[in-house]
């Protein structure tokens, strides 16, 4: 069995290569259950959330177990982390063959979770984003933003980076770190300005308030919300959910997890038929995604392990051995 790292990983791929493989790979035939949710009490700190996401190649549709793989993901999701300088997500993921179960590889959980969360909404804009946006807000500076900033350039012509962040030292670490890295970015201290100034408006955050206010979205305005993966979690209020066109990453996973989705269909804001379609939709043009440059579209990302799985395939296919 192999051990492939993150330095590994990030000296391999490429974004373009990742969202593709998504592509394809919602195009293709796995089983991906519903993630499994196990909350981890503390007693002086918040509340950690285990969670274990399988997946594997649908044999019975190929009629065989050979070409094929399984693998499960288990992640740690520690809010606390950031007092201790430490990531909130913590994983790993092992790869096995399909016809054996032998494992095939040990991966850096955590690279893969960046890669294939970031290339999905990537993928999402793909389809929902006006082509000509050129400015994005990131609300939140966790460990996540700058792969979320760097997917969206990979599809979009992004010329302006905006960061947003209730601490305003983490938006001024990640806007030095873009900085370094040659992209335009800026700190904006009002939420509302820079929701209102932009193109695309991302979010990775653990928030259990809605931060991005339906009456600030602007028509043209994609919403990429990542983050609040749980029903108490929330990253926008009802008003941005009712006048956004809805899309989500699995049907199964918007509707059993995520406030931004859970909280409206409950108060009645919203009802399962506005959830116009995911990326299983998408990806085969069973929907076209953005119908028109006015349109305000919405994709809630919950992050499904077909993704990792797809992903796990394609860092073991491309890493090089030894």
């Amino acid at each position: 069995m192999r051990f492939i790292s993150a330095d590994q990983i990030a000296k391999s791929l490429d974004f373009p290569d990742f969202i593709e493989a998504l592509r394809e790979g919602f195009r293709s035939s796995f089983v991906a259950p519903v993630r499994h949710h196990h909350e981890i009490v503390h007693a002086d700190q918040a509340n950690s959330t285990m969670l274990l996401m399988p997946a594997w190649t649908d044999f019975a549709a190929q009629g065989h177990s050979k070409s094929g793989y399984s693998g499960v993901k288990i992640v740690n999701v520690s809010p606390d982390n950031v007092r201790l300088g430490k990531a909130s997500v913590q994983a790993v993921y092992l790869l096995s063959a399909g016809d054996s179960g032998e494992p095939v590889a040990l991966i850096d959980g955590q690279a893969l979770t960046f890669w294939r969360t970031s290339a999905a909404s990537a993928l999402a804009s793909d389809y929902l984003s006006n082509k000509d946006s050129k400015r994005l807000l990131m609300v939140g500076s966790g460990a996540l933003a700058p792969w979320l900033i760097n997917a969206h350039r990979t599809v979009r012509p992004i010329e302006e980076v905006m960061v947003w962040n209730r601490n305003e030292a983490g938006a001024v670490r990640l806007v030095e770190q873009l900085l370094a890295e040659g992209i335009n970015a800026h700190i904006v201290s009002n939420l509302q300005e820079g929701v209102e100034a932009c193109d695309i408006v991302s979010a990775a955050t653990l928030s259990r308030e809605p931060l991005i206010k339906g009456a600030w979205l602007k028509p043209e305005t994609h919403v990429d919300l990542v983050g609040a993966f749980t029903p108490q979690m929330r990253e926008s209020d009802d008003e941005a959910v009712i006048s956004a066109s809805i899309f989500v990453d699995t049907m199964e996973g918007a509707l059993s997890e995520p406030g931004d989705i859970l909280q409206p269909l409950e108060n009645g804001s919203i009802s399962k038929k506005d959830i116009l379609a995911d990326l299983f939709d998408l990806t085969r043009s069973k929907h076209k995604g953005r119908t028109s440059k006015d349109q305000i579209t919405l994709f809630k990302s919950t992050g499904a392990s077909l993704e990792d799985l797809v992903g796990a395939i394609l860092i073991a296919e491309k890493v090089p051995e030894g």
